[in-house]
């Protein structure tokens, strides 16, 4: 059963849609990346499955049930989780107070269990459980990238949205980053990670995407897309290949 299923969605800006007809499984526990070149929509989908862009068409469905009405708070609530490539933390906080912020939306969290929740969080990112009272404007790149995947989890979330996580590291915190993906998924939580490194992507993962021009032009394992000609695909020189 999957956890988080995009059903062709289409969508986009205003009355331009930028993705179409995408279609998306993710099981429990997997690492399911989306791949492509600069301008394919890898970004724009994430915003549209977790609700910041509406729909033209298609449904998003988490648990088998349809949360394409809702809104993105609303999604986060009922246990998906986003975190961006940008303005993923707050800069004037430190971590204790980013991962308070964090327990605010989050589903099934009561206030008598923030605190415990936070220690369960900082367990999983011990290089932030060593500093706990350093704001977020402070830290290194890898650093609040880490930040914004805690707060994500400060939900306990079925699913979580990443989008580029490793932009602009160093390869240390790259290998951190994705060290912590693995671990997040090993302990139950689904991941859809949008990456521009496809090698570290393919990987890291076990299933893969690859969207080009907007549509969805292959997707299968890692290590079967490992062995396709993505330069190929990536020009458009490759049809659409559509599974039975």
């Amino acid at each position: 059963m999957s956890v988080l299923e995009a059903r062709v969605v289409t969508a986009g800006y205003g009355s331009s849609p930028i993705v179409w007809e995408i279609s998306l499984q993710a099981k429990v526990g997997q690492v399911v990346a989306i791949v492509g070149p600069n301008g394919a929509g890898k970004s724009t989908f994430l915003k549209a499955v977790f609700g910041l862009l509406p729909l033209t068409s298609g449904a998003i469905l988490l648990d088998e049930i349809d949360i394409t009405a809702l809104q993105s708070y609303e999604r986060a609530r009922v246990g998906l989780a986003y975190v961006p490539q940008v303005s993923n933390v707050y800069a004037t906080m430190s971590i204790i107070e980013n991962l308070e912020i964090g327990a605010f939306g989050a589903r099934a969290l009561k206030k008598s269990e923030i605190k415990g929740r936070i220690t369960d969080v900082l367990d999983i990112f011990p290089d932030l459980a060593a500093m706990p009272t350093k704001k977020g404007g402070d830290l290194s790149g890898g650093q609040r990238n880490m930040l914004g995947m805690a707060r994500a989890m400060m939900g306990n979330p079925k699913a979580l949205l990443l989008d580029e996580p490793t932009a602009g590291l160093s390869p240390k915190y790259v290998d951190v980053v994705w060290q912590q993906v693995r671990r997040i998924a090993d302990m139950g939580t689904t991941i859809v990670v949008v990456e521009q490194n496809v090698e570290r992507a393919i990987a890291n993962s076990e299933w893969v995407y690859v969207l080009v021009a907007g549509r969805n032009r292959h997707d299968g394992p890692a290590e079967m897309v490992a062995t396709l000609d993505l330069g190929q695909i990536f020009l458009g020189a490759v049809a659409p290949v559509v599974r039975e």
